[in-house]
């Protein structure tokens, strides 16, 4: 009777099939997604506190976690947070919806690429960067900063 162990088969390794799970999602999420828009071209606000304006520039529309950490609300009228220009470095943008488009159809278009459904939540760009994809039973929360 031998001792020797039987020498070890090499398997190939092999990607396994693709499963469909109709009940799996993902969720994609653009934090603070206009603000984060504008960092993207503008690098310089990473880290500032940074407000989107709303048209004719009243009141802030989208705020980056820094101003929020100011306490700056949802909604806030500029002229009753334009101080914290001088007194925290507060940066305020006028909205630019184009660009929110287009970055929204952007990351709509890198998201479709990952699973083999989706469903938009919303195109509007009153809750832009939003979609459920179908894949994997994975929930990714993707943002933009």
């Amino acid at each position: 009777m031998s001792t020797q162990a039987a020498a070890p088969v090499a398997t190939p390794l092999v990607a396994p099939p693709a499963r469909q799970h109709p009940g799996a999602f993902a969720l994609v999420d653009g934090n603070n997604f206009y603000a984060s828009c504008e960092r993207v071209f503008e690098p310089r606000l990473i880290g500032r506190p940074l407000v989107v304006l709303s048209n004719n520039d009243g009141c802030a529309i989208a705020r980056s976690e820094e101003a929020k950490a100011l306490g700056i609300a949802m909604g806030a009228p500029w002229f009753r947070i334009r101080h914290l220009e001088q007194q925290a470095g507060l940066v305020a943008l006028s909205a630019n919806f184009a660009l929110y488009g287009d970055m929204s159809q952007r990351l709509m278009e890198v998201a479709a690429a990952l699973g083999c459904g989706q469903e938009i939540y919303s195109h509007l760009l009153s809750a832009p960067g939003y979609c459920c994809v179908s894949f994997e039973k994975e929930v990714v929360d993707w943002c933009c900063d």
